[in-house]
């Protein structure tokens, strides 16, 4: 599939707004994709990225920024940066923000700061993100690009009021998309369905 056919399935369907969808078009996924995958690099599927991790399929990486509501100068934390494709897309919508990510494997986050060169506002960090980034906290918007078993009391307190967290809570095998608005010291919940994420690493990821 080529880019173009993608952008105009999405379009059609007007399941993106335009600035997420001018963002899928200026950041190149096949420069976050292995080699071996690059014919692929716009089917609408998760492809391998090394380290039994993937890049996750453009549909649900799109889902996911949409419903982040990143602003033009929102700080991100996102935890699980993989290729850092979400990192990339998360600076071209928040230029006059800052986005920090988290990568716990060391050759991916190599991986990740060598594909995000470009993009000023990208913090590659090699740490884990299970635990968040207390550092730098409060963020405007948390994002998890991977499953985890649940959300941990002080990642929340890590997020700003107001606020937006986006996280895939479950099991290994299958995960619920979960949306929390943090707003007056009050939390909203929303499910945006069924997905399919590796898990988390780390201390308060899955053993």
């Amino acid at each position: 599939m080529q880019k173009q056919t993608l952008l105009k399935h999405w379009k059609d369907q007007n399941l993106f707004q335009e600035k997420y969808l001018q963002a899928f078009k200026k950041v190149k996924r096949e420069n976050f994709i292995l080699k071996n995958y690059q014919n692929e690099a716009y089917e609408d599927i998760p492809l391998p990225i090394g380290f039994n991790q993937t890049i996750s399929q453009p549909s649900t990486v799109m889902i996911m920024t949409q419903t982040l509501e990143p602003e033009v100068n929102s700080k991100i934390l996102e935890i699980g940066t993989g290729s850092g494709y979400q990192a990339a897309l998360l600076s071209l919508l928040s230029p006059k923000g800052k986005i920090f990510t988290t990568e716990i494997i060391q050759e991916l986050a190599e991986f990740a700061k060598s594909n995000l060169k470009e993009y000023e506002n990208v913090q590659v960090l090699n740490i884990d993100g299970s635990k968040g980034y207390k550092e730098e906290s409060p963020f405007d918007r948390i994002i998890f690009t991977c499953a985890i078993p649940k959300i941990e009391n002080f990642i929340l307190e890590q997020l700003r009021d107001p606020g937006i967290l986006i996280a895939p809570i479950g099991d290994k095998i299958s995960q619920e998309m979960i949306k929390i608005t943090k707003k007056d010291l009050q939390l909203k919940k929303e499910n945006l369905g069924y997905f399919a994420f590796v898990p988390l690493k780390g201390k308060y990821g899955f053993k």
